[in-house]
């Protein structure tokens, strides 16, 4: 064999191994501000998206929208950077073949016109498109790393059964929101393996579309407490004056709460009842005996802040969870780096089960408040258990 020859043919694997990743893109709608814009726009933009590099190595190559709004952004941004938008999403997955022609999925299933159900959950069909694509799979006899966008679903059986075809057909699958992987102020993790007693976290806005991003920046700090994550054995929501009458009968919860708010950037000066008008909380029981409680206060904050009780620690642990508030939302470019590192190793950097407990305790928290507020006893969630590594995952620098 010639020299050339023999160089050109050890080279190929090395180059295939190097080639970025193939992304098909399937989305309910793609506007402005949209979570398709933030995640998707930084692969066709850039992490700025300003249309300069970093750009991150894998490449959309195919995308799918349910639906197209008058403020609609898919077919300019397509046609810009050459993506073929398809109509069903297993054109996207077969890029028009009959058989599975991408390296990976990202299902963002957030934004749209879609009914609510009588919890006021908005009913997003992530568990339907979830299923359109594992059919592409089973069609193709082989599966990629799938990226599903904040909840699972807005229901637990849903939810579990897409961990359950994850497991069952054998490919990574990453879930969950920005607000873990945000820049932190401190920029500090809670102490992986320390035994936490009681735990309080504070944000904002509606029950169902932000309730998950509250229960889920809690969930990724309790998570790291000795022994891993145990499970939840009861939930329950209170809100108007029971929500402050729960803050004044467990001291606990008053101490954490206020060490909480310390580390607000967006504090409003005033009377907390005369700032909340809703107030509500998400009272979870966790199988080890881990207390926690889950405040919306909207009107009085408008960031994530968590605070920790650790066994042997006077003073508790408590952190800010910084958003960028504006483009280009510098915690999605964050999100995006975990989508792209399980693409390229094919493992997920964190457990798919955090976002399938916190789905769950936000779906029978709503459940509870349903059911009049009642306490509700859950062994399906107590059943979820999983262990992370020491590991952190949140950004350490960027845009602040």
């Amino acid at each position: 064999m010639h020299r050339r020859a023999f160089l050109s043919t050890a080279a190929s694997p090395l180059l295939a191994a190097a080639a970025p990743k193939r992304i098909a893109a399937i989305i309910t709608e793609y506007r402005p501000g949209s979570h398709a814009d933030v995640i998707i726009g930084k692969y066709l933009e850039g992490y700025k998206q300003d249309e300069k590099p970093p750009y991150p190595r894998s490449k959309i190559v195919s995308m799918f929208t349910e639906q197209v709004p008058k403020a609609d952004m898919s077919r300019e941004r397509a046609k810009k950077f050459g993506v073929p938008v398809y109509r069903t999403v297993m054109d996207a997955l077969t890029l028009g073949g009959d058989k599975l022609a991408v390296d990976g999925v990202i299902l963002i299933g957030e934004h749209g016109d879609y009914p609510f159900n009588d919890k006021e959950q908005r009913l997003y069909p992530r568990f339907e498109m979830f299923l359109k694509i594992t059919d592409v799979f089973r069609q193709s006899g082989r599966s990629v790393p799938v990226f599903n966008d904040k909840h699972l679903s807005f229901n637990w059986r849903q939810a579990k059964r897409m961990v359950e075809i994850s497991r069952e057909m054998k490919f990574p699958m990453l879930a969950g929101s920005s607000v873990p992987v945000a820049m932190r102020i401190p920029s500090i993790d809670a102490p992986f393996g320390v035994r936490q007693n009681k735990a309080v976290a504070i944000s904002y806005s509606g029950l169902d579309i932000y309730g998950f991003h509250l229960l889920e920046a809690l969930q990724c700090l309790t998570e790291r407490r000795r022994g891993g994550e145990t499970g939840v054995r009861s939930v329950q929501c209170f809100e108007g004056d029971a929500c402050w009458s729960y803050i004044s009968n467990n001291s606990w919860a008053r101490r954490l709460f206020d060490q909480a708010l310390t580390k607000s950037n967006t504090r409003k000066p005033g009377d907390a009842k005369a700032l909340v008008k809703n107030p509500s909380v998400f009272v979870i029981d966790y199988s080890d005996g881990l207390q926690a409680a889950a405040f919306l206060m909207t009107g009085m904050v408008e960031d994530f802040t968590i605070a920790i009780d650790l066994d042997g620690t006077a003073q508790p642990f408590s952190v800010l969870m910084n958003l960028q508030n504006g483009r280009p939302h510098h915690h999605f470019g964050c999100l995006t780096k975990k989508i792209e590192e399980m693409f390229e190793t094919g493992r997920p950097p964190y457990p798919v089960e955090r976002t399938l407990l916190t789905s769950g305790m936000l779906d029978f928290s709503l459940e509870s408040r349903f059911q009049g507020h009642k306490k509700l006893d859950t062994p399906e969630l107590a059943r979820v258990r999983y262990q992370v590594s020491a590991s952190s995952h949140f950004c350490t620098e960027g845009w602040s």
